[in-house]
């Protein structure tokens, strides 16, 4: 009788029960033979043990070329922290035909969802207008609507049309904005197919009264919004950033809130926890959100879900369908980090 597949899993910072419901771990360890580890990192000598039968590797485990020579059956990694790190010979991996996936879509839902509320309340005052009721400072009719505008209809610019931008752009269907795109990494026609208009930077930035700032931190765009970038933003303009604190100047970024000249959010920040200290705290016009956006339980599963689904098509020889792979050339310009808080 043919033994089931051997699946090493060794997810930190995640584990089983914050990425799979009841449903998804119970077909998990009907897959195969199930090697854990999940109150620590799994020691080496365990995975070099291991290393001639794994036929999938779940987790952020690190495969040098080394240990990929002995792993003469690994059909796939997955990597449900969902960054590809650099601890992966990928080159190696792709020689071999050994998929290196992640479920990086499994958060742009719920991240889309909160970037859009927080965009609407940034548009109408909405927590402006109440922490200014709760000190007794609240203003009435249009004086308590000074600086507000209408969401519904505004110029959107989308820096970025990954999984989050693509997420989120159906969302923004029945407030009929026009929505202009910049990805250097797209062609035009996959940015026109999603019902978007691709433009150059400098446009998104002087032609959009909300942004979103969506895209992925490379070797090539860290802090390439900056100074003169904010400064080709109309005056009152609202900026939501999502992604990665890398890709803003973040610096510059509350100089032009506290000098007024934009409204922002941003889910990110250059250093997490930020400490209490922290003069970011203070500003007005910025709304603060503690790296939260994505963290929800649904999103948590949905990762299980991903991977489960993948996982079975890889063990019957077929391609995976719904996780990202990793492009060699794509993950070198990549600047993933290991998360520090699930």
């Amino acid at each position: 009788m043919e033994r089931p597949p051997l699946i090493l899993v060794d997810p930190l910072p995640r584990t089983l029960d914050l990425i799979c419901d009841q449903e998804t771990r119970r077909d998990l360890e009907q897959a195969g033979r199930l090697v854990v580890s999940e109150d620590r990192q799994m020691p080496d000598e365990i995975v070099e043990r291991f290393l001639p039968e794994i036929e999938i590797l779940i987790g952020q485990t690190a495969m040098p070329r080394e240990r990929l020579d002995r792993a003469t059956h690994l059909k796939a990694i997955f990597n449900v922290e969902t960054n590809f790190l650099p601890n992966i010979d990928y080159r190696a991996c792709q020689e071999r035909g050994i998929w290196v996936l992640a479920p990086t879509a499994a958060f742009a839902p719920s991240v889309a969802e909160a970037a859009l509320a927080m965009a609407i309340d940034l548009c109408r005052g909405i927590t402006a207008a109440d922490r200014a009721f709760r000190k007794g400072r609240e203003a009435y009719g249009l004086e308590g609507n000074e600086g507000c505008f209408l969401f519904t209809g505004a110029p959107v610019g989308l820096i970025g049309l990954g999984d989050l931008g693509r997420a989120l752009r159906p969302m923004l269907a029945p407030f009929r904005n026009p929505v202009s795109v910049y990805d250097p990494w797209l062609p035009d026609e996959l940015v026109r197919s999603h019902d978007c208009r691709p433009a150059p930077l400098d446009e998104v930035l002087s032609t959009s009264r909300v942004l979103f700032v969506l895209a992925s931190p490379t070797s090539e765009n860290v802090g390439f919004v900056g100074r003169r970038e904010f400064e080709l933003m109309r005056p009152g303009t609202v900026l939501l950033l999502m992604s990665r604190a890398a890709v803003i100047d973040f610096p510059e970024l509350l100089r032009q809130v506290r000098s007024g000249h934009i409204r922002a959010a941003t889910d990110v920040f250059p250093d997490e926890p930020v400490p209490s200290s922290d003069p970011v705290r203070e500003i007005d016009g910025l709304l603060l959100s503690a790296h939260r956006t994505g963290g929800t339980p649904e999103a948590f599963h949905q990762i299980g879900r991903m991977m489960l689904a993948d996982l079975k098509l890889v063990l019957r020889g077929l391609p995976p369908q719904l996780c990202r792979r990793a492009d060699p050339s794509v993950a070198s310009r990549l600047r993933s980090k290991p998360v520090a808080i699930s």
